[in-house]
């Protein structure tokens, strides 16, 4: 939860009353490998703060093959889609690589912070305009690169992530085959 406390205190100000409600309203959850956070066509209850691990964002695309949207690792917001007020059933899957350990709320425990916190609303449009800008910058990187600047590229950006995230999803999010990826692999030892 200090984790949470200290993220968000990065986007705005909030005093010792303010803090305790948020405290009082999250959950602490662990997640094992392969558990799911959310699943695709199933209504999402919560929101999360993942304090460690990485989870991995894909869906299926029309030919039902699995393709690797993003990873989330430790300090970024899990929100619960475009209007955090209403229903989001996700067509995308939110799955744990590693085991992982999240703050969560439900969302009448967030709507109640929303409705007592002033300023609540601005300190999470910040974070999630942050998070926005930061997903756009790691896709449109691999857009009009080949597969090795594209690996090396996200080595560079990711260090963190290369030796937690099964070579399949990398392959995958990269958007080239894991038979490729380890010729790459091979040819930059």
């Amino acid at each position: 939860m200090e984790k949470f406390i200290e993220y968000v205190l990065q986007f705005g100000n909030l005093n010792k009353q303010q803090i305790d409600l948020i405290k009082s309203k999250s959950t602490e959850i662990e997640l094992r490998k392969d558990e799911f956070y959310w699943e695709a066509g199933k209504i999402v209850r919560q929101i999360g703060f993942i304090t460690d691990g990485v989870i991995r964002v894909y869906y299926y695309d029309s030919k039902g093959e699995e393709n690797t949207r993003y990873f989330i690792d430790e300090n970024l917001l899990i929100l619960d889609g475009p209007n955090s007020q209403g229903n989001y059933t996700p067509s995308e899957y939110l799955q744990a690589i590693t085991g992982c350990k999240l703050t969560v709320f439900y969302k009448k425990d967030w709507k109640e912070i929303s409705d007592t916190i002033i300023g609540w609303e601005n300190i999470v449009q910040k974070i999630n305009n942050k998070q926005h800008t930061e997903k756009i910058e790691r896709r449109s990187i691999l857009v009009s690169q080949d597969a090795a600047t594209r690996y090396n590229e996200f080595i560079d950006k990711f260090p963190t992530l290369a030796n937690r995230v099964p070579l399949s999803y990398i392959a995958s999010y990269l958007g080239i085959t894991q038979s490729s990826l380890s010729r790459i692999r091979k040819n930059i030892r």
